[in-house]
């Protein structure tokens, strides 16, 4: 597998940070031309992907196809992967993309950035990759079972799921009560 070059690295660790695994805008000083070869060599690797870029959400524009329209560039799996981000947690966070808003996200104003918003990263090995990891499994994860693979207390791994998993990540989760295992909790995969 190729590994990615330091801007690279660059653009796909930005990307992971950001909702929707956005990544532009790009690294400051790489425009024009370098900015094209980049981004095609990405692209060309699986790396990045374009996509339609959603205007009402004032999502950054990578090329105007002309009729009023434009498209994005998000960090793909892959590329995500390259970068060692786990697989399963990429794709909680890009299902999330694919899936139709509920409502529209407002954006933190500061005087520096006009389009700033919470960074969210998910990294491989950590406790939160674990139970997204669990979640997305068929039968989904009960409290119970949470709480035996991190050793949190039964209320940290609740605020997880309902802050962490639903309010930072945006992702959808369900919750249904079942003989035997209590409430189990799943997220939503929208396809």
């Amino acid at each position: 597998m190729t590994t990615p070059s330091d801007t690279q690295s660059l653009i796909l660790s930005r990307a992971a940070t950001r909702p929707g695994n956005l990544a532009l805008p790009l690294p400051e000083g790489l425009v024009g031309a370098a900015a094209k070869m980049v981004v095609g060599k990405m692209i060309a690797r699986g790396w990045l992907e374009e996509v339609e870029a959603n205007l009402r959400r004032r999502e950054p524009m990578w090329r105007e196809t002309g009729d009023g329209h434009g498209t994005t560039l998000i960090a793909t799996e892959a590329g995500l992967e390259a970068i060692g981000i786990e697989p399963l947690a990429a794709s909680a966070v890009a299902s999330v993309r694919r899936a139709k808003p509920k409502a529209e996200p407002e954006l933190v104003q500061t005087p520096d950035d006009s389009e700033t918003v919470k960074p969210v990263a998910i990294r491989a090995g950590t406790k939160q990759a674990q139970i997204i990891a669990m979640l997305q499994r068929p039968e989904g994860a009960s409290i119970a079972e949470i709480v035996a693979a991190t050793s949190w207390q039964a209320h940290t791994a609740r605020g997880a799921i309902s802050g962490a998993l639903g309010k930072k990540l945006g992702l959808v989760v369900t919750s249904s009560k079942e003989d035997g295992r209590g409430r189990v909790y799943r997220i939503c995969q929208s396809d």
